[in-house]
């Protein structure tokens, strides 16, 4: 009789059958498998990357003590701070914008918006280029305008991006809850700031962290727009591959991984993943 009781796995519930947690876990080993070997031979003690030798720090040392490598590093979160600063309140706006009114050519500002996700990054790259060498864009700047080109081509292929994601938060909202605060005296400031961005919250910081992923480890765009006085961290560790891929590369590598794990781990902490289910349940 237990057999006709049994009750029927949903097609999404994975972890009642075997085989498609065992599908799972090998489709998770081989996408990471990479990363975790490259984050153990950070600690290989050989200059050639091939055969483990032993343990050591002294390559995270050299990385640290690697002043262009530092320096690299630093720009690069520079100007993924700038970028994601200014892509979050353009794409909020642009969402808002799209989400709420209507004008004319609304689908044409849609498309044109959603460009610089479909156009591949070396056409971007050449684009920008071209417009920086056509205004004359001024180079030897004092830092940190130095790196203007640079985080102005990355504020204007995340912005969408963070828009994207903060209209689809937006679907889910219910006007009726404008409405009653506006009944009850808000103004549209207050309804806004009250009532919207609390419910664009989860978007914003989302929009926020992929803004940031996308304009740190941006190499394309970023290897054309760079001045000669400038360099970011994707350039720079691609010039250390170019000769060989060392443990003091791979000790870089890993202290970006390091930072994007922490990053994803404050923004789902303040996103609240819990908090999100429960309220599109």
């Amino acid at each position: 009789m237990s057999l006709f009781n049994r009750t029927p796995v949903a097609p999404l519930e994975y972890t009642r059958k075997a085989w498609m947690r065992g599908w799972v876990g090998a489709t998770m080993f081989f996408l990471y498998a990479p990363l975790l070997i490259l984050m153990i031979f950070s600690f290989n003690d050989s200059k050639r990357n091939v055969v483990w030798k032993g343990f050591t720090l002294k390559y995270y040392e050299k990385a640290f003590n690697n002043e262009s490598l530092v320096e690299a590093m630093v720009n690069s979160l520079t100007i993924a701070g700038l970028a994601t600063a200014f892509s979050l309140v353009l794409g909020a706006l642009a969402a808002v914008m799209l989400w709420r009114f209507r004008f004319p050519f609304k689908g044409a500002v849609e498309g044109t918006m959603s460009l610089p996700i479909i156009v591949p990054e070396i056409c971007l790259g050449v684009a920008f280029l071209i417009f920086f060498a056509r205004i004359d864009w001024p180079t030897g700047l004092p830092w940190p305008l130095n790196l203007s080109a640079i985080t102005i081509a990355h504020i204007t292929f995340c912005f969408p991006f963070v828009a994207m994601v903060v209209r689809s938060r937006l679907e889910s909202f219910n006007r009726e809850e404008e409405e009653a605060a506006k009944d009850l005296g808000a103004s549209e400031w207050q309804t806004f700031r009250d009532i919207l961005l609390p419910h664009m919250k989860p978007g914003l910081i989302a929009g926020a962290l992929l803004a940031f992923t996308l304009s740190l480890d941006d190499f394309v765009i970023t290897f054309f727009t760079s001045g000669p006085d400038t360099i970011t961290f994707p350039v720079k560790v691609y010039s250390m591959v170019r000769f060989s891929v060392t443990p003091e590369v791979n000790a870089a590598s890993t202290i970006l991984i390091i930072l994007t794990i922490v990053l994803t781990a404050i923004a789902l902490k303040l996103q609240g993943v819990k908090a999100i289910a429960g309220s599109h349940s």
